[in-house]
């Protein structure tokens, strides 16, 4: 008999559904929904290179900053954009950053040319030695190489170090032997997903890495689903932004002997949040293609006034701060566009076009402010009554 069959008898590699609350059900549908959304939404390339570049940023901090990782959304991206200079001391913490960037990347690119395969113990020792590499390590840990010593994570023992190949053999059968109903393959994969997570977890097989092999685990079991690259980092982003919330679920599951129905609830909920801020997110890159497009029909051929004036509409259209409002002085600050097209005119050349952009509809004035009306094109979408808790252009279905 294994001693794991009596330190940790819940490790019995199952998945009840019995368990799982009708509420979640239902989310696991709109999740299924929005994901093919998302999957479906044409974009510009720069548009759809912006949306992965954001996504890639927030996933892969969110799995490094769980475990401790310092640096922000903004110093990960300049990082992706290689412009980030770190000193020597915080080296390390771009080196998690490209680790992880690495594994997504090996893993995307095999789901994408194979699909769904079986996973195996190599294929995690892998993940894991890709996650640690070049990394300061504890001297009893070596990236891809099961750990020989019993570990605590806050109050809860890994299973015992003996058994950890043994589970970690069970742990890819069960993956491996899952049957998904047809038909609902992508919500089932959701839910195997989430509960690889979990059982990755309690098995805790390496010295360290391991909450970010589970969660590269359950990225690749994403994208076996259906997930898009962005959607598929999404719930590493939840789990990152909610991380008390994450260590008590991860804590109460471990607790209970193996319950599952809470986490998965949990998790569920934070994923289609998720999904829905990223369809927010979508739109708004949509309704700034749709407001360029439809700026430049309004002035068709233009004469050089009215390309200065198509040009005033558009950098008014970057500005955020302060809802978009600008004061009428510092419009030629605004970029060195606006500072060339205005160079040796008056102010009554500024205030023509600013009176005649606003007749269009294209601008809003209150007093020496102005901002881009960009609002004015949604007078385009389909009218319609919202009911009480539906969603709404804010929340899209």
């Amino acid at each position: 008999m294994r001693t794991y069959t009596q330190t940790h008898p819940w490790l019995k590699f199952a998945l009840d559904l019995r368990q799982i609350e009708y509420t979640t059900w239902l989310l696991l549908g709109e999740a299924v929904s929005k994901v093919e959304h998302i999957a479906g939404v044409p974009l510009k390339p720069d548009a759809a290179q912006h949306l992965h570049a954001v996504y890639l940023a927030k996933g892969v901090l969110a799995t490094t900053a769980i475990e401790g990782n310092t640096l922000t959304e903004e110093e990960v991206l300049e990082h992706l954009q290689g412009r980030l200079k770190l000193p020597p001391s915080r080296q390390y913490l771009s080196q998690e950053i490209d680790n992880i960037v690495d594994a997504c990347n090996r893993i995307g690119a095999d789901v994408l040319q194979k699909g769904a395969t079986p996973i195996s113990v190599d294929e995690i020792l892998e993940y894991n030695k890709l996650i640690l590499r070049k990394l300061p390590l504890a001297e009893d840990v070596a990236p891809g190489i099961l750990r020989t010593h019993s570990v605590m994570v806050g109050r809860y023992r890994g299973a015992p170090a003996e058994d950890c190949r043994h589970l970690l053999g069970e742990f890819c059968r069960w993956l491996n032997d899952l049957k998904f109903e047809p038909g609902l393959e992508q919500v089932y994969a959701i839910l195997a997903a989430i509960a690889a997570h979990l059982y990755f977890v309690w098995i805790h097989p390496f010295g360290d890495g391991n909450g970010r092999t589970a969660r590269l685990i359950e990225f690749r079991y994403l994208l076996q689903a259906g997930f898009p690259t962005p959607a598929a980092h999404l719930l590493s982003n939840f789990y990152n932004q909610t991380r008390t919330e994450y260590y008590r679920q991860l804590d109460r599951a471990s607790r209970s002997g193996g319950q599952m129905a809470e986490f998965i609830a949990y998790a569920v909920q934070g994923l289609v949040d998720q999904l829905r801020e990223q369809l927010r997110f979508i739109r708004d890159l949509q309704w700034d293609t749709a407001w360029r497009n439809y700026v430049y029909e309004k002035f068709g051929k233009s004469s050089s006034s009215q390309l200065r004036m198509r040009h005033l509409v558009l950098e008014l259209s970057k500005v955020e701060a302060n809802g978009g409002w600008v004061s009428i002085p510092a419009v030629p600050d605004l970029s060195a566009r606006m500072a060339k097209e205005y160079a040796g005119k008056t102010s009554k050349t500024l205030n023509r076009d600013i009176n005649a952009v606003t007749e269009m509809g294209l601008v809003q004035r209150e007093g020496r402010q102005i901002r881009a009306n960009k609002e004015s094109i949604l007078a385009f979408l389909p009218a319609r009554a919202l009911a009480k808790h539906a969603p709404t252009d804010e929340d899209p279905a």
